[in-house]
């Protein structure tokens, strides 16, 4: 693994792919969005490039690029007009030079392929983050026990999620 130019380790099999991709989408934020976007496509593409096989490794980049926006995007209501910085999904087509349908469809293949859900506190703005009920300090405790990983279902002590902890078991005799 190697360092991106802004710090992420990306597999050095991929590290190419997800610096362009890096490129456009930092690009993009600081023209049409801002700093905090920036940052978080950066972490969507290097949990992308990480994921193996790597998804990033077929396909147009200038896709990926623009479909991580979305992605990110849905996390962050970047569609609803109350939202600032707001983009109408037209604009982000027409800005990005990416049909709708395939920004909607990439994007959903990214948010499936990483488990992403609208405000999921990974990839949501601090403002967002501050007001999302499901992101709480009691929350941060998870199946894996890291501080600000996605959250899971799994009962305390269960390393799998949905799962109960077997009842203890009494000796009869």
């Amino acid at each position: 693994m190697t360092r991106s130019r802004t710090g992420d380790r990306l597999p050095a099999a991929i590290h190419a792919e997800a610096e362009e991709i890096i490129r456009l989408t930092d690009g993009f934020c600081a023209e049409h969005l801002d700093a905090e976007y920036a940052q978080l496509c950066r972490r969507l593409v290097g949990k992308l490039a990480r994921k193996r096989p790597s998804p990033l490794v077929r396909g147009d980049l200038r896709i990926w690029a623009a479909s991580t926006i979305y992605a990110i995007g849905k996390v962050n209501f970047l569609f609803d007009r109350t939202q600032r910085p707001h983009l109408g999904l037209d604009q982000l087509s027409q800005l990005t030079g990416v049909p709708k349908s395939t920004l909607g469809a990439k994007g959903k293949v990214i948010r499936d392929l990483l488990h992403i859900w609208p405000l999921e506190p990974e990839y949501c703005r601090r403002e967002l983050l501050a007001n999302n009920p499901l992101a709480c300090p009691a929350r941060s405790r998870t199946r894996h026990g890291a501080e600000g990983s996605s959250p899971t279902l799994a009962p305390t002590g269960s390393s799998h999620p949905g799962k109960t902890p077997a009842a203890p078991q009494t000796d009869k005799t």
